[in-house]
């Protein structure tokens, strides 16, 4: 049987043998009122799904035929809960934050942006109607630093954590003399920089120390192979852009 062009106004639309306006398992009836309840206890099939069924519910595209002004196929303006395996065959856009309780897992089928630099693009903090862009800076180790001023003083107190964080063979310390020339050389000792100063005068410089993080495997810069999946090391120890986030294709 056919029924074509009709209009039906009830508050209560079900189709299929089951109505799971009450929950089978919770006994809960979900309450009839003037905005209405519809329920298909089998497949549901919306838009312009030329290749059919695919799921319970399966939406197509927005009907060409109707040249109705919007594309979207789902538009969904309150909150949503998803309670099973979701996945995503096409691309993904976050506005707003992003919180992942578990592991991160990521397969990569594509090409890499080998050009992918790491940075920051913010709101020109003097100039208006500019911005700013910062990238990272990059080498082949997992280093780290901790700068400052020294004044009136030999010892450079490094971070109590730096003793379980970073290697003290890799230190390495960069010292500029401020205001005026003056012989400096340092020691590295336990968990701080000694700084002598054979000028005979009050040491004043800035100080960058360096060192390489001893809390993982170390890096291993060059090695054979066609994508990061090939690195010889633990790759769970890293988040390369292009590979497990920010996928691009040339």
């Amino acid at each position: 049987m056919t029924i074509k062009n009709i209009s039906i106004e009830t508050i209560g639309l079900h189709v299929g043998s089951n109505n799971w306006a009450r929950g089978k398992d919770t006994g809960n009836q979900v309450p009839y009122k003037k905005t209405g309840l519809f329920t298909c206890s089998g497949i549901s099939i919306f838009g312009e799904a030329k290749q059919g069924a695919r799921a319970a519910v399966t939406i197509g595209t927005v009907d060409s035929v109707s040249k109705l002004p919007f594309s979207d196929s789902l538009y969904v303006l309150g909150t949503s809960q998803f309670f099973a395996d979701m996945r995503i065959s096409a691309n993904l856009r976050v506005t707003g934050n992003a919180t992942i309780s578990g592991t991160t897992y990521s397969t990569f089928r594509g090409s890499i942006n080998v050009q992918g630099w790491k940075g920051f693009d913010i709101k020109h903090p003097t100039k208006e109607n500019h911005r700013l862009r910062y990238v990272c800076l990059e080498g082949p180790e997992g280093g780290v630093y901790y700068r400052g001023i020294l004044k009136d003083s030999e010892f450079i107190e490094l971070p109590d954590y730096w003793k379980d964080l970073v290697d003290t063979k890799t230190i390495t310390v960069h010292l500029t003399p401020i205001g005026t020339y003056q012989y400096l050389y340092y020691t590295v000792a336990k968990n701080r920089i000694i700084v002598k100063n054979h000028s005979n005068l009050p040491t004043h410089c800035s100080y960058i120390v360096y060192g390489e993080r001893k809390d993982g495997e170390r890096l291993i810069p060059e090695y054979e192979g066609n994508s990061p999946e090939d690195y010889p090391g633990k790759n769970d120890q890293y988040s390369i852009a292009g590979y497990h986030y920010d996928r691009r294709t040339l």
